[in-house]
């Protein structure tokens, strides 16, 4: 089984919805959600080349961790640490998973509806970021 492992460093960031331009009906796409997705792309590139595509039905595993906030206290901090509490909170786990899976469209895949297994997950961490892992089955 071919298998990639890469982490996106930073906080976790959703696919921003679309804007269209009323003069001529087209879609543009949000600055922050374009800046991310390329990101995730130099992300897996830097950590398996450019050549390296999978292939047939693909199971994908995003794992995101979250900032904790410096507000919180010490006693709380612990419990977000041993993933006693989790994030409740935007962006929402079909979001996070859509701007990973998009950014990687032509690059780790032909093209996303290779996807046929997906699971996110969400996480505190000292260390915001968002680990990926593609797995041929």
């Amino acid at each position: 089984m071919n298998s990639v492992e890469f982490s996106i460093p930073g906080e976790p960031c959703a696919k921003g919805r679309p804007r269209f331009v009323r003069a001529s009906g087209r879609a543009v796409t949000p600055q922050k959600t374009a800046q991310y997705e390329q990101l995730v792309q130099l992300a897996y590139m830097h950590h398996v080349g450019q050549e390296h595509r999978l292939n047939g039905p693909i199971k994908a595993h995003i794992r995101a961790y979250f900032t904790i906030p410096k507000s919180t206290s010490q006693r709380k901090r612990e419990q977000m640490l041993t993933d006693e509490l989790r994030p409740q909170k935007r962006p929402d786990a079909d979001n996070l998973a859509k701007i990973v899976l998009d950014a990687l469209n032509g690059i780790a895949y032909g093209d996303d509806k290779e996807i046929v297994y997906l699971e996110v997950e969400k996480h505190w961490a000292i260390s915001p970021q968002v680990c990926v892992t593609l797995s041929e089955i």
